[in-house]
């Protein structure tokens, strides 16, 4: 049995679920190669009645007929299972009914766990598969105190909208639903750490600002291989491993794919993202219902993160990208991906600093809750923004990426720098982060103060400019 790394308080909500004297009805779900489905599997590892996972829409892009595939590969499941006496299923209420009545003859009176993976994709146009299932959950499977009901997919906004938010038969029947989240930095030092992989904490973070903490893409990591090279093994030469992942992860997710890859590789052109109508102007999309569903289902599905910018109207929504595979995919990975030693050739050339610091950035936001910590204000209400105002004649423009808004009146004004050795100051720097903190005191009422916080790898080194800090958070603190 492979280890799970993390996911605790999941497994102890799933097992609280299975050991109840009702029935359970739960949707898991989260990014595409999360482990979804290597989480149930582990956790109910001989237990599980009936499993079945639906077929890629990826793997069906030139069939013409993608219901009869979905039935006859859920007909085979059955079979599998045991299921005789059928033939093969032409509508989804004739293969829920096979399935009634394969769960009967299996019935003993103990729990039965029916998992049924990528819901999603088996719920094709016009195949009546929603009100299918939802005669199996509310009319079948909801009147037997022994069954509990598992469904996973990759597509949140699906989930949400037939699942979470069903107005029909299924309102309101769900009686626990789980978003499962990447995994955090100390999460990816426990999973190499129980593979033997040998990473620094300084490669761990370079790690996750090339594959996030995505446990699919971190499981084809080789022992004895430097993140330059496991990277190289991945991503470049003439077959990597995850080649054409970035089209296959928008093809298997999302209906309209290319509208949302292009939403995707506008926002990876600035990292403070874009407004609504920035994103309808240079995308081509049109500004209107259409557009929003699918800003709203990147979101959910965390490719992108919506936010307010500091000062800015609660209306005047922002959207930028918070995915890190995507941003290295598109700044990398596409025009050189041929070029086999790329990550050994450049590592330490300029081509790569430029996307440290934005990569980094987005690590520490992905890591808000351990730089809170780390300073030391979990428990102080606070609002996490960024903040850009622009020059003029007379001014400098300042550009904060990072901005803790705290109910206790002080205003941490945070700088993310990513380097190989302790961080220094010059004069220049500090006068930068100067006018920062002057530009932001103008906007801040007299009650409160400006912490100029600085988030690096290895601290700032001390010296004369060195004093504008006041609170320092090290790379170590976001392993927490």
């Amino acid at each position: 049995m492979s280890t799970i790394i993390g996911r605790k308080l999941e497994i102890q909500e799933l097992e609280r679920h299975y050991q109840s004297d009702r029935s359970e009805f739960i949707a898991v779900y989260g990014r595409r190669r999360v482990g979804k489905t290597f989480l149930i599997k582990q956790t109910f590892i001989g237990r599980i009645t009936f499993q079945h996972t639906g077929v890629s829409p990826v793997d069906q892009e030139e069939e013409k007929n993608r219901l009869k595939t979905q039935l006859e590969s859920f007909y085979y499941s059955l079979l599998n299972h045991g299921l005789e006496g059928y033939k093969k299923p032409k509508t989804w209420m004739e293969a829920f009914f096979q399935l009634e009545q394969l769960l009967t003859k299996l019935d003993d009176g103990n729990r039965q766990v029916v998992f049924i993976d990528e819901l999603p994709w088996m719920d094709t146009p016009k195949s009546g598969f929603l009100s299918a299932f939802e005669n199996f959950a509310n009319g079948w499977c909801s009147g037997r105190d022994n069954m509990m009901l598992i469904v996973c997919g990759s597509a949140t906004s699906w989930i949400l909208k037939n699942l979470s938010y069903n107005h029909g038969g299924l309102y309101g029947r769900l009686t626990c639903e789980m978003k499962l989240l990447p995994f955090t930095l100390k999460e990816c030092e426990e999973f190499f750490a129980a593979e033997q992989i040998e990473l620094s904490r300084y490669d761990i973070v370079q790690t996750y600002m090339v594959f996030g903490g995505i446990p699919y893409y971190l499981s084809y990591f080789r022992k004895g291989l430097s993140f330059e090279g496991n990277v190289e093994s991945l991503l470049f030469g003439r077959n990597p491993k995850l080649k054409d992942e970035f089209n296959r992860l928008f093809r298997a997710v999302f209906d309209n794919a290319e509208s949302c890859k292009k939403i995707v590789r506008f926002l990876a052109t600035r990292h403070s993202g874009f407004t609504r109508e920035e994103i309808a102007a240079n995308t081509g999309l049109p500004l209107g219902g259409g557009l929003s569903d699918t800003l709203k289902a990147l979101a959910e599905s965390d490719f992108i993160l919506r936010y307010v910018p500091y000062g800015q109207p609660g209306n005047v929504e922002h959207y930028k990208l918070m995915d890190s595979f995507c941003l290295f995919w598109q700044k990398y990975v596409e025009p050189h991906m041929m070029d086999a030693s790329f990550m050994t050739d450049h590592i330490t050339s300029d081509i790569m600093k430029s996307w440290r610091g934005v990569a980094f950035e987005e690590v520490c936001w992905q890591h808000i809750t351990q730089i809170l910590k780390a300073l030391e204000i979990g428990g102080v209400k606070s609002t996490v923004s960024a903040w850009a105002v622009k020059g003029d004649d007379e001014y400098v423009g300042a550009q904060i990426d990072l901005l803790i808004m705290r109910a206790d009146n002080v205003v941490n004004l945070c700088e993310m720098k990513f380097a190989s050795t302790p961080y220094t100051i010059d004069k220049d720097e500090a006068d930068k982060l100067q006018n920062r903190i002057e530009s932001l005191k103008k906007t801040l009422s007299a009650k409160q103060t400006v912490h100029m916080t600085m988030v690096t790898t290895f601290g700032i080194t001390y010296g004369k400019h060195s004093g504008i800090v006041q609170r320092q958070v090290q790379m170590d603190e976001l392993f927490a």
